[in-house]
């Protein structure tokens, strides 16, 4: 995908260089992106070991589906690709927006989505934000709203007694993990526009995602099979983080979730966190259960959605 980046390199501002991520390029990646979601929306959404587990999915080529934007004193924007070119992830530090390197992302992001043959690509960013002015200028429409929501400090999910015939414990091994990915994946796949991803996809942020320890991961099984799943870590600012819950569709309606909600916080209590935060989005339904049990909306976002003319179906694009 040099042919993109030779033809836009000519568009970059004056004394700027671009070229593709690098793995060592890491922590400097972090900084960009943790960077402008604070700037955007006073909260750090992701943490150093989910760009690790992103950038190490088997489908995902540093030196096709990433760049970066460079001046003499390092990195100062980033953007990559993924899901097939329908996901995007961009952003430029703070201290050097205002001179085009979004825009010229942006028209990164759409030529590698493009040229890898996805009919649109999204990215989700903070409502209100300078991410969305910037892609609702270029003719983006809205996918999705999304929220992250908090469990006040001291304030725990109420917990829910298992229906008998269930019981809650610890993924134990592959088939457990591979068990708990068909939950989560079959229940996500419900969501409009989100198409399944394969075990070997989804594993590098879960089960091998850096720092992975067996508590993360845990399941709820019935007669033998995994019929619920919820994996939840606690990252460095010590917010215990449920990242995902599912439960299979005919086991619905017998509060598992919130069983598998309040297992999970209180294993993050734990393991050392000092408060809790989830994130759904409007397809999912879900956000009226979350404030039901406690949590409250701490900040908004929403998905927007670039569809390339002349390129397939212009459906909605991945999750």
């Amino acid at each position: 995908m040099t042919e993109i980046l030779d033809a836009l390199a000519p568009r970059l501002p004056a004394g700027f260089t671009a070229r593709p991520l690098v793995p060592t390029d890491l922590d400097a990646a972090y900084h960009v992106y943790s960077s402008a979601q604070l700037e955007d929306s006073g909260i750090i959404a992701l943490e150093r070991a989910d760009i690790e587990a992103d950038w190490s999915r088997p489908s995902m080529d540093l030196s096709r589906d990433t760049v970066g934007v460079l001046r003499e004193d390092g990195l100062v924007a980033a953007a990559e690709v993924s899901r097939g070119g329908s996901r995007a992830e961009a952003a430029v530090h703070p201290h050097h927006r205002g001179v085009g390197i979004g825009s010229w992302l942006a028209s990164w992001v759409e030529e590698r989505s493009r040229s890898g043959g996805a009919a649109s690509v999204g990215q989700t960013v903070p409502r209100g934000s300078a991410g969305q002015r910037l892609l609702e200028g270029r003719g983006c429409r809205e996918g999705h709203t999304s929220w992250v929501l908090e469990l006040p400090p001291g304030a725990e999910v109420p917990d829910r007694p298992l229906p008998p015939g269930y019981r809650l414990r610890t993924a134990q091994s592959e088939a457990d993990h591979r068990a708990a990915h068909d939950v989560i994946e079959t229940a996500f796949g419900e969501w409009a526009g989100r198409e399944r991803e394969p075990f070997e996809e989804w594993a590098p942020g879960v089960v091998q995602r850096p720092g992975f320890e067996p508590w993360n991961l845990r399941v709820v099984e019935h007669d033998g099979t995994v019929v619920g799943a919820c994996f939840t870590v606690v990252d460095e600012r010590a917010c215990g983080f449920v990242d995902q819950v599912a439960v299979a569709r005919e086991h619905r309606g017998r509060g598992l979730a919130q069983a598998l909600l309040a297992d999970g916080f209180r294993n993050a209590r734990e393991h050392g966190a000092v408060r809790g935060e989830l994130s759904t989005d409007s397809r999912t339904g879900a956000l009226d259960l979350y404030r039901k049990v406690g949590m409250r909306v701490s900040a908004t976002w929403v998905h927007l959605v670039h569809d390339h003319e002349g390129v397939g179906d212009s459906g909605a694009p991945a999750s």
